[in-house]
C-alpha cells in the first residue's frame, strides 16, 4: 500500500487505525536509539531516515538530489517492513541481527536483503530494533556506502 504524504506524522495518520499505535512506537524506539546526524522524512513513500545532505553533499548516486538514504519502515498490506540498508551492505551486522533475532521473537525471521517482515504486530522486537539502530553512525554509513559504490 502507497501513502502520500509530506511528514511522518501524515503518514501515521493516513494507516489503519490498529496499526498507528505500533508505527509511533517503531517511530519512537528508532528516535530514541539512532545516532545524531541523522535525519527523519518521507523518503520514498515511507517514513526515513537518511544521511542529510549538509553531512553528505553529494547525496544519493542513483538521484543526487535525494539524501544518502540508511533506515525506513511502511505499513504495507499484510505487514509492516522494516528497512536497514546497513543489514544488506555490511554482513557481519546482518549475522548479528539473525542471530539475536531468535532471542527476541518465537517466530520465523521473514527478511529479504535489507527488508524485515512483520507480518504480526504483537511480533514486532522494538528492543532488538533500538540495539540496531545504534549500529552505526552516519559516518560510518557513509564510508560503507562510499566503499560499496567503488566497488561497482
Amino acid at each position: 500500500m502507497k501513502y502520500s504524504a509530506a511528514t511522518p506524522e501524515e503518514y501515521i495518520s493516513q494507516v489503519p487505525i490498529e496499526r498507528q499505535d505500533t508505527l509511533k512506537k517503531l517511530r519512537a524506539t528508532i528516535s530514541e536509539h539512532l545516532p545524531s546526524g541523522f535525519e527523519e522524512g518521507i523518503q520514498y513513500n515511507m517514513i526515513g531516515y537518511y544521511v542529510p545532505h549538509d553531512l553528505y553533499p553529494g547525496g544519493y548516486h542513483c538521484n543526487p538530489k535525494e539524501p544518502l538514504p540508511f533506515m525506513s519502515f511502511a505499513s504495507q498490506k499484510n505487514s509492516i517492513n522494516l528497512y536497514h540498508s546497513g543489514i544488506y551492505a555490511v554482513p557481519e551486522l546482518n549475522q548479528w541481527f539473525v542471530k539475536e533475532y531468535s532471542k527476541h521473537c518465537k517466530i520465523k525471521l521473514d527478511m529479504g536483503k535489507s527488508c524485515i517482515r512483520f507480518k504480526k504486530l504483537d511480533d514486532i522486537p522494538f528492543k532488538l530494533i533500538g540495539e540496531l539502530c545504534t549500529k552505526l553512525t552516519p559516518q560510518q554509513w557513509i564510508d560503507i556506502y562510499e566503499t560499496n559504490l567503488k566497488r561497482k
